[in-house]
């Protein structure tokens, strides 16, 4: 029985703690972690579901969104999240590609209309609400940019500091937007792993509150709420499945995350299928979901966001996927720069490559004849394409320069 609001449940040995005890991973589990292996030991937050019902007694789902889903978030008051919109991002039906009318509803869930524009701000805002609520003023996370970009520009909302570490490879775009926030950025040499290791250390030494996808057991709580917006859009219901890119294994296990607790409340009676869709440059969550031992593949792909070696959420990510019989695929670096082409010239929504990662999953699933006829389907596009334009410069030409007369007009394409 859960006496306080949540409490935090170890998803490899299933050991239960207070809220007041942890902070991050499992003691007993994290002890034995190695760096060449995705850590155990991550934490699930466990609401008291019961207690939920109770207050609620009937319209459960309305009377949770009249508080903000406050009783399924891991702080006391709604006042200490950002001012700044996060999330209630728009839900979009697209009824043809190139001309074609679908067989099937697809619908677009465009998160880059976040404040900085990327899916992380779910994580961000409520790692910085719960700063906030326990006095802590500064935040500390690695990320290839959008993470970082999205800490950075949530603290600067809340007159918090953050400090950014990234791999010197990071898209510049995303740099400026950390910098220009006014966070602390320290560029790491060596990969996105580096950089989290060494925030880990940085943890470790001088105290700030860190951010790391599933090392903060917070983040996952942020990212779920998109499976509630994603039902309320859909005049509460599920859809039928659901594409969704893939790195550190954090987003989708967000996702199932937020479906789960509506399952645990009674809410809806099964789960969507949820398609996790990953580059095969760097494929080291899907590859690795059937086999005994984890196998590191070194990372190479044009969507830098979802370009991880060693998943920190794998385990978690694994487990959902394969008690709810998920589906997962990875895609080439053409198949997703197409995709994104495809996309943009379709819909209007420009996607960075990790976002169009997901479209690419739905045209795989749609030229393979794996979308069943009427069913419904949610992309979640999880970043804008003006985080990274140098990576569509090979699908894009820019004619030259004409003169100005009008003559020239008619000779347009």
């Amino acid at each position: 029985m859960i006496t306080e609001k949540f409490i935090y449940k170890c998803v490899d040995c299933g050991k239960e703690y207070s809220a007041n005890d942890v902070m991050y991973l499992c003691p007993a589990c994290a002890e034995k972690n190695t760096p060449d292996k995705p850590p155990k030991g991550v934490l699930k937050v466990i609401y008291d579901y019961s207690g939920i019902l109770k207050r609620a007694s009937q319209n459960v789902f309305d009377k949770l969104k009249e508080t903000k889903f406050i009783d399924l978030l891991p702080i006391n008051n709604v006042k200490n999240l950002p001012e700044l919109r996060v999330g209630e991002t728009p839900l979009y039906k697209q009824t043809e590609l190139n001309g074609k009318k679908l067989s099937f509803n697809l619908f677009l869930k465009d998160d880059s209309q976040n404040p900085t524009y990327s899916f992380k701000d779910r994580a961000s805002y409520l790692v910085s609400a719960y700063a906030k609520e326990n006095g802590i003023d500064t935040i500390v996370a690695a990320s290839t940019g959008n993470a970082g970009s999205s800490l950075a520009g949530i603290c600067a909302s809340q007159n918090q500091k953050a400090i950014i570490m990234v791999p010197e490879a990071a898209p510049s775009a995303k740099l400026t937007q950390i910098v220009m926030y006014g966070a602390v950025i320290i560029p790491v040499k060596g990969t996105y792993d580096d950089a989290f290791d060494l925030s880990i250390k940085a943890t470790e030494k001088f105290g700030w509150y860190n951010r790391n996808t599933a090392f903060n057991p917070l983040t996952i709580e942020g990212k779920k709420t998109v499976s509630f917006e994603l039902f309320d859009q859909l005049n509460q219901t599920i859809p039928d499945r659901i594409f969704v890119p893939v790195g550190d294994g954090v987003i989708i296990s967000g996702v199932y995350k937020g479906f789960e607790d509506l399952l645990k409340l009674g809410i809806i009676n099964k789960m969507p299928v949820i398609v996790a869709v990953q580059s095969k440059g760097s494929d080291n969550l899907s590859r690795n979901i059937d086999n005994e031992d984890f196998e590191i593949k070194p990372s190479k792909t044009i969507a830098d966001s979802i370009s991880v070696d060693i998943p920190r959420n794998f385990y978690m990510a694994k487990q959902f996927i394969q008690k709810y019989e998920g589906e997962y695929l990875s895609v080439s670096d053409e198949e997703i720069l197409s995709a994104s082409k495809e996309l943009s010239k379709n819909t209007g929504l420009f996607a960075e490559p990790a976002a169009a990662t997901a479209f690419a999953g739905l045209l795989n699933y749609m030229n393979n004849n794996k979308i069943e006829k009427n069913s419904n389907n949610v992309v979640l596009l999880t970043g804008s394409g003006l985080k990274d334009l140098k990576s569509v410069q090979s699908v894009i030409s820019i004619p030259k320069a004409v003169e100005p007369d009008v003559e020239n007009l008619g000779k347009l394409p």
